[in-house]
C-alpha cells in the first residue's frame, strides 16, 4: 500500500480535482515532497475583516490546508487524517498580497502528528506562525473522508 503522496502530486499538476475550499479561495499548491508542501493564494479585499486588513480565519484557512496536505503526504492509501487542534500566531496585518503558506510535518506517530506552517507575504514578511495537532483515521473513521482519486 502507498501514501497519499501521488494523489496530492496528482492535484498539484491539474490531474485530480482541486478541493472545493482550495477552489473557493484560489489556493494552489507549488511544490509537494513527502511530509512538506507549498501552498500559494491571493488575499485582496474580499477577505476583509471589520478594520479593513485580511481577516484571521483566511490566514487559518491556508495554514490548515497546507498543514493537513503535507500531513497528507505520509498517510497511507485508505487512511485518512483530520486537525484536532490549530495554534496561530498573527505577526503582522496583511491588505493585499499573494501569501505563501510553507508546511511540514515535525512529528508523526501511529495515532497523532504535529505539523508546523509559516505564512510570508509577498513581500517577504513573515505574516504568522501557526502549529497543528492531527489525529490518524483508519478504517471505519476514515469512511468518506480520504483524498479523492
Amino acid at each position: 500500500m502507498g501514501t497519499l503522496l501521488e494523489r496530492v502530486r496528482a492535484i498539484q499538476r491539474g490531474e485530480a480535482p482541486i478541493p472545493p475550499i482550495a477552489k473557493l479561495l484560489q489556493m494552489r499548491i507549488t511544490q509537494v515532497d513527502e511530509g512538506r508542501v507549498i501552498f500559494q493564494m491571493p488575499v485582496d479585499g474580499r477577505y476583509a475583516n471589520p478594520i479593513g486588513t485580511l481577516h484571521g480565519g483566511i490566514i487559518c484557512d491556508l495554514a490548515d490546508a497546507a498543514m493537513g496536505t503535507a500531513f497528507a503526504t505520509t498517510c497511507e492509501e485508505g487512511d485518512s487524517y483530520t486537525t484536532v487542534e490549530l495554534k496561530c500566531n498573527y505577526l503582522r496585518p496583511v491588505w493585499e498580497s499573494t501569501l505563501t503558506a510553507t508546511a511540514w510535518v515535525v512529528s508523526r506517530g501511529k495515532t497523532m502528528g504535529l505539523a508546523e506552517c509559516e505564512v510570508w507575504d509577498d513581500k517577504d514578511r513573515l505574516i504568522a506562525k501557526l502549529s497543528s495537532t492531527l489525529t490518524i483515521l483508519r478504517g471505519e473513521a476514515a469512511k468518506g473522508r480520504t483524498l479523492q482519486p
